[in-house]
């Protein structure tokens, strides 16, 4: 479930016109502060990524699969999308089950192996890497026009002091 900041922190995400993905990044960041606590394992970068987007879908953000999604990638987004017009109650033992099984693979693996750093680097990296040049200046693009003049001027302050 959620926390109610997360929850904030994508309403207003929304409320500002944001894209679907930048909404999903509440819930994938909250993840990664799970796996650093040691709330939970996971396996790898990717899956602690998953479990946040899954959760965002659940809870009503409209984050598509990637076009390069697999199959199965596909399938679950449209369950959880389904999942959040229904708003059913999850089973108990189904989600003992996926707690238990998260908190074993937490002795297995370390928070810096998955969440650190690092490993979010190459992670951000690699799937940059995976798109044109024309998509992630088009993301860029749209990312200053939704900052506002004044995110833009504090961005730019910034870039000036770390130059």
């Amino acid at each position: 479930m959620p926390e109610q900041k997360t929850r904030k922190a994508a309403a207003k995400a929304k409320r500002e016109g944001k894209s679907a993905n930048t909404q999903a990044g509440e819930y994938v960041k909250e993840e990664i502060e799970h796996v650093r606590e040691g709330r939970h394992g996971a396996k790898n970068t990717q899956q602690a990524i998953a479990i946040g987007l899954s959760k965002a879908r659940r809870d009503g953000v409209k984050a598509k699969p990637s076009k390069t999604a697999s199959k199965a990638t596909k399938k679950q987004a449209a369950q959880d999308e389904k999942a959040a017009e229904t708003k059913q109650e999850p089973s108990a033992k189904r989600s003992a089950a996926a707690k238990k099984a998260l908190r074993t693979a937490s002795r297995k693996t370390t928070a810096k192996k998955v969440a650190g750093k690092k490993a979010l680097s190459t992670q951000a990296r690699k799937a940059a890497s995976k798109r044109s040049a024309a998509d992630r200046s088009a993301a860029a693009k749209k990312a200053a026009e939704t900052k506002g003049a004044t995110g833009r001027k504090a961005a730019a302050e910034k870039a000036a002091r770390t130059r």
